[in-house]
């Protein structure tokens, strides 16, 4: 039971990275929404020689960099942890928690927080790295002539490529939480993961912000049409 908990947030992870694609072909997620609001951004953005995508780009890659970051440290902090075994599993007991986990079991949950926070580094460093190509291939258009549908395409999926990644982080920090909860009980951490799980699946394709976007691509492709009409 000890072992199946520690590993179980890992597992729901890679179900839901599995899964979310295929129900994504039934209902849009949040995310897809999104990819067409950042289609838009790019169409926009070869109409226009503002400073203004340059300041959401890096918006957007000063969050990113900071999770990463952030990752880093906490990556350090479990290798610090893994030195510390024995005055870690006297501090849980005094705070009554652990009590019935061995020095093995506390071990191989270290190695399973480490694995989730060594996963989220890579992939918001890979997050950055594609932000920092966006910025680039946005910086490249020639206002001069107009862009090709098949440019901003290309320039549009780089941008939702280093948001996928970047979500993929956020979530590893989310099943981070039921991985900490084990350390007070096992099926605590199992019932934290199922209801994360559930908030996760919510926010994607039930929540208002799902709503919200979803009404706002209605209009946005409702007066394209007009637009291409007249």
């Amino acid at each position: 039971m000890s072992l199946f908990a520690s590993v179980f947030p890992i597992l729901c992870w890679l179900a839901y990275n599995l899964l979310v694609p295929l129900i994504e072909l039934r209902r849009p997620s949040l995310s897809v929404i999104m990819s067409m609001q950042r289609r838009r951004w790019v169409a926009n953005a070869t109409r226009r020689e503002t400073p203004m995508d340059a300041i959401l780009s890096g918006n957007l890659m000063q969050s990113v960099s900071f999770l990463a970051s952030t990752s880093v440290l906490l990556v350090l902090a479990i290798f610090a942890a893994f030195g510390q075994v024995p005055a870690l599993m006297e501090s849980l007991g005094t705070l009554g928690l652990g009590a019935g986990h061995a020095a093995v079991d506390l071990q191989i949950h270290l190695l399973v927080l480490l694995t989730i926070f060594v996963a989220s580094f890579f992939a918001f460093t890979l997050s950055l790295r594609q932000f920092n190509h966006f910025c680039i291939m946005v910086g490249a258009i020639d206002h001069a002539m107009a862009t090709s549908e098949a440019e901003i395409d290309a320039i549009a999926s780089l941008n939702s490529l280093a948001a996928k990644n970047f979500n993929s982080g956020i979530r590893a920090y989310y099943f981070a939480v039921p991985a900490v909860a084990w350390f007070a009980s096992d099926l605590l951490s199992i019932a934290i993961t199922v209801v994360t799980l559930g908030f996760i699946v919510h926010r994607e394709f039930f929540s208002s912000a799902h709503r919200v976007a979803a009404s706002v691509a209605v209009i946005a492709s409702r007066r394209e049409r007009e637009r291409q009409a007249g």
